[in-house]
């Protein structure tokens, strides 16, 4: 493989950790959206929050480990779209950032605030903050707004690799795509 194919594309764990944070950004939302949807005191509400909440703590957890591998090899930076472009992908991208880093916590300080545990597997996060029932419900409502963000941050970032793809024609989709052996 030469150099320059190399530089084209993402490396595989980039590749491999954007499309399984998608996956689970889908959980995320179908088991909240679906939530929604059933009546109140449904037996499956619980079981779908909880799932909601496994899901969303993966994304946080793999965040990181997709942080600390562009550290350690940068994206690739071709094609070159104009600067406007660039300034709107790179804002995106470090909003889609804050989005995984940022509503996972709120969930925890919005059920810490609660009084409520947060489980994870067998083991239970510690509070960080104590009981204010006024507190949560603001941790809540900036879970909630982030949520509903997140919808319109995935489609944009969607978007931008569609119309690089089908009406720019370069290779920015092509370079997030696994390999066909």
């Amino acid at each position: 493989m030469t150099h320059d194919s190399v530089a084209q594309r993402y490396a595989n764990l980039s590749i491999i950790l954007h499309w399984l944070i998608l996956a689970l950004f889908f959980g995320v939302y179908a088991c909240i959206e679906i939530k929604g949807l059933l009546p109140r005191g449904s037996t499956f509400k619980a079981p779908l929050l909880g799932m909601h909440a496994m899901f969303g703590m993966a994304i946080f957890a793999l965040v990181w480990v997709r942080l600390l591998g562009r550290l350690k090899q940068r994206p690739p930076i071709l094609p070159r779209p104009p600067a406007w472009q660039r300034t709107l992908a790179f804002l995106t991208h470090i909003s889609l950032y804050v989005l995984m880093i940022a509503t996972p916590v709120l969930a925890w300080l919005m059920l810490s605030a609660a009084g409520k545990s947060v489980p994870y597997f067998d083991f239970t996060l510690p509070s960080p903050i104590a009981l204010d029932p006024d507190m949560a419900r603001q941790f809540k409502n900036w879970h909630e707004w982030l949520g509903s963000a997140g919808y319109w941050l995935i489609g944009l970032h969607a978007g931008a690799g569609l119309f690089h793809h089908y009406l720019v024609g370069d290779n920015t989709l092509i370079r997030m795509l696994p390999r066909r052996h």
